[in-house]
């Protein structure tokens, strides 16, 4: 029963992401990638420090910074690339690798189990992406193609990474910690990259606080959570949930029509997000929290 409540709530969080592109393209100012990177970690990450009024200490501080920029500013940054060189489904295909990342990363750092029921639904789970979002007119961009790999790379080890450094603090507080590095470490290269903002609207502080309170602050915090408790090869593939979001907010909000091909690809998805908890929940009760510990 706990089980399936922590698989619940750390759900929510790709969920939401899904909404991202959404918020993005009807509320925020076009062009100024990074610099809305910057504005989703860093307020809410020093808010977040703010309520929790605790910083790192001792070796915490480089793991931090290390967290911080594979789990947002590299992350990001090579997100936006991908997304800028490539049409959004070869993008999201491409990350969507994460997942069988992810498993290997587990198995040599935190000593999981690679059970191949785990892999097959990754692989279909990619599949269902591909389906939901990829078109026959899609394009490849080897810089492009490259930017996705290192994101999906970068999230990967820092999703494992996350599990393996568990300091003793609170989600909340790990969360603030991550997400101001992540914002601090992004600030000069928006700012070195990017002009200044326009005057914003109030669409656009609208979008800025979604993105940062709910896309950001409460989001992360349940999906550090669920790292915690679950383990990153179980959590991972929760990430399924984004694309499969996102195509359910274009047709619902934007009016978008849903092909034959995309209602296959939302059913493979699910089935992978399944068949993936199924394969995962075998693994021996501490097994992983033991791994961690070293």
């Amino acid at each position: 029963m706990q089980r399936n409540l922590d698989l619940l709530l750390t759900a929510i969080a790709p969920a939401i992401w899904g909404s991202t592109y959404l918020v993005t393209t009807e509320l925020l100012p076009p062009g100024y990638p990074l610099t809305v990177a910057v504005l989703r970690a860093l307020p809410a990450g020093l808010l977040l420090l703010l309520v929790v009024r605790t910083l790192p200490k001792g070796h915490w501080w480089p793991r931090v910074l290390v967290l911080g920029a594979l789990n947002f500013s590299i992350f990001w940054a090579m997100l936006f690339v991908s997304a800028y060189r490539l049409p959004g489904g070869v993008a999201a295909t491409v990350g969507a690798i994460q997942p069988l990342i992810v498993i290997l990363l587990a198995h040599l750092l935190l000593g999981s189990t690679v059970r191949p029921a785990a892999i097959a639904a990754a692989i279909v789970g990619i599949g269902g992406v591909a389906l939901l979002i990829l078109t026959p007119q899609a394009t490849l961009d080897p810089i492009g193609i490259l930017a996705g790999l290192a994101g999906a790379l970068s999230m990967a080890f820092g999703t494992v990474l996350t599990r393996r450094w568990q300091p003793p603090v609170s989600p909340l507080t790990f969360t603030a910690w991550q997400l101001t590095a992540g914002g601090l470490l992004l600030l000069p290269v928006a700012l070195w990259l990017e002009p200044a903002l326009p005057h914003l609207t109030v669409a656009n502080w609208v979008g800025l606080a979604y993105l940062g309170l709910i896309g950001a602050a409460l989001t992360y915090i349940l999906w550090f959570r669920g790292i915690a408790r679950l383990g990153p090869a179980t959590v991972s593939p929760l990430g399924f949930l984004s694309p499969l979001t996102a195509v359910m907010l274009g047709w619902w909000w934007l009016g978008q029509t849903l092909s034959p091909a995309q209602v296959v690809g939302m059913i493979l998805v699910l089935a992978s997000i399944w068949f993936g908890q199924r394969a995962q929940q075998a693994e021996p009760a501490g097994a992983v929290a033991r791994a961690a510990e070293r």
